[in-house]
């Protein structure tokens, strides 16, 4: 990894996403930065986190949690990584704007991913194709059914296969996120944030 790496994490919020699926990765990608910056402080984080939203107006998340974007899909210009959460997605998927926004900024990333029911979105938006993927086990019967030209597994984490990311349910996207720490900065720096946010990481998927 470069000292000079500096990474875009943009994360979609939308009413009724599951607070846990959003903010566990969040918390990932910010303890990372802060955890790097103990041992390279003259550095610039290695990843910059917003919370992006159609509109910049406050989402309501599935507990009501209450949530301000800090940048809207006209002003997001650029993410490496790309996280999709899930939730209750009816109305994000009948959101033309919102499978728009994710696959453009799919297209230029280094890595998409969701967590829990946010492969739904990924699929409806077309980023998600034929690739093997996974979801919550509650949904994952109606993922199969609803896009059968997917591989959707069950009894795993995440599933990383080279393409678009995908997590089970809720807790499992910090496993994830994790992964991808390692997988874009080391997994020496992913063991460190996982210690540090007190987090037994399942390693393997």
């Amino acid at each position: 990894m470069s000292a000079a790496t500096h990474l875009q994490v943009a994360i979609l919020a939308f009413d009724d996403v599951e607070a846990l699926d959003f903010a566990g990765p969040y918390e990932v990608f910010t303890t990372a930065s802060r955890v790097l910056a103990r041992t390279q402080p003259d550095r610039a984080p290695l990843f910059s986190v917003h919370c992006v939203a159609r509109e910049r107006t406050p989402v309501r998340a599935r507990a009501g949690l209450q949530m301000l974007p800090d940048q809207t899909f006209a002003d997001c210009m650029r993410a490496d990584v790309l996280i999709v959460p899930g939730g209750v997605v009816d109305a994000a998927l009948a959101c033309p704007d919102t499978l728009t926004w994710i696959r453009q900024t799919s297209a230029t990333a280094q890595i998409t991913a969701s967590v829990c029911t946010g492969a739904f979105l990924l699929a409806a938006s077309g980023v998600l194709t034929t690739r093997r993927a996974t979801t919550h086990w509650e949904d994952v019967a109606d993922l199969r059914q609803r896009h059968p030209q997917l591989d959707v597994v069950e009894g795993v984490r995440w599933v990383d296969d080279g393409g678009p990311v995908s997590s089970a349910g809720i807790s499992a996207g910090i496993d994830m996120c994790l992964h991808l720490v390692a997988r874009l900065a080391g997994m020496e720096l992913a063991t460190r944030t996982a210690r540090q946010m007190d987090f037994a990481w399942t390693h393997n998927p």
